[in-house]
C-alpha cells in the first residue's frame, strides 16, 4: 500500500469538492463528509511530506539503538525538500553524514522503508573484516562494554557482546554475537549512493548483502522514539529518547 499516493489522492479529491463548494452548491453530503476533511487531511499531508514522518521499528536490526515497537519521528528536510509522492529532491539543504540513522526505500522494493546507519559516503571504501568495520583504511575504534540481553527489547532469544563504535563524530552502540559473516567484504560506494548497515551487525539485512542506497530513495534521518509498543506492552522508558 503506497500511503503517500493514497493521502495525496485524498487531499485532491476533498480539495476538489472544497473549492467547489465555494463556486457552487454541492450536495450537501457530499461537502459534511468530504469537503470538511480537506483542511485536516492537507495539514498530514504538508507535515507528512515536508516536517516529519512516523514510523515504527518492526525487527532487531538496529538494536541496541531502536527496539521492537518503538514509533519513531523522521525528519523529512534533513537532507533537502522533495517532492511528495516522486520523492524527487528539488530544494537540496544539508547532506547525509556518516553515523545518521536513516530512513530509505528499500532498493529491491521501493514500496518497503527500511532504517540503518549510514557508514559510507559516496567515495568511500568500506571493509567488514572479521566483524571490524574498516573506512578508507582506517579501523574504526570500539570499546566492549558488556552483554545485551533482547528480553526486553523484543528479541527474547537474543544474547550479544555490546560494544561502543566511533563512527566519524558519533558514538554509538552495536551488537556482535557468535553468528553472522566472518570473513572479508570490501565495497567501494558510488557517488550518489550510500552504505548502510544495522547496529545489530550480526542480524541485519543492509548493504553488506544487497548493495548501495541511492540518494533518491532516502526518506529522511531519525531523530525521536515518540512511543514504545510492544505485544500489548508499554517501555515508558523508551518515550522521548533521542535517536543517536
Amino acid at each position: 500500500m503506497d500511503f503517500p499516493l493514497i493521502l495525496f489522492s485524498a487531499v485532491v479529491i476533498t480539495g476538489a469538492i472544497y473549492v467547489w463548494n465555494k463556486i457552487a452548491d454541492v450536495p450537501k453530503w457530499m461537502n459534511e463528509y468530504l469537503g470538511s476533511f480537506f483542511p485536516v487531511l492537507l495539514a498530514v499531508f504538508v507535515l507528512r511530506s515536508f516536517v516529519a514522518e512516523p514510523f515504527r521499528i518492526p525487527s532487531g536490526s538496529m538494536l541496541p539503538t531502536l527496539h521492537i515497537g518503538d514509533f519513531i519521528l523522521v525528519n523529512k528536510f534533513s537532507y533537502g525538500i522533495r517532492l511528495p509522492v516522486a520523492n524527487k529532491k528539488v530544494i537540496p539543504l544539508s547532506e547525509p553524514e556518516r553515523g545518521d540513522v536513516v530512513v530509505f526505500r528499500y532498493p529491491r522494493d521501493e514500496s518497503i522503508n527500511f532504517i540503518k546507519r549510514l557508514v559510507g559516503l559516496p567515495g568511500d571504501e568500506i571493509e567488514y573484516k572479521n566483524k571490524r568495520l574498516i573506512i578508507n583504511g582506517a579501523p574504526l575504534d570500539v570499546e566492549k562494554i558488556g552483554e545485551f540481553s533482547g528480553v526486553e527489547a523484543g528479541e527474547p532469544g537474543l544474547l550479544a557482546e555490546m560494544l561502543d563504535e566511533q563512527l566519524g563524530d558519533v558514538s554509538h552502540k552495536i551488537l556482535l554475537d557468535d553468528g553472522g559473516h566472518r570473513g572479508a567484504l570490501k565495497f567501494t560506494v558510488p557517488d550518489g549512493q550510500y552504505f548502510v548497515m544495522g547496529d545489530n551487525r550480526d542480524h541485519s539485512n543492509d548493504s553488506r548483502y544487497w548493495g548501495f542506497v541511492d540518494d533518491q530513495l532516502l526518506v529522511g534521518k531519525a531523530f525521536f522514539i515518540w512511543f514504545n509498543w510492544n505485544k500489548g506492552n508499554i517501555n515508558w522508558d523508551r518515550i522521548g529518547d533521542s535517536i543517536i
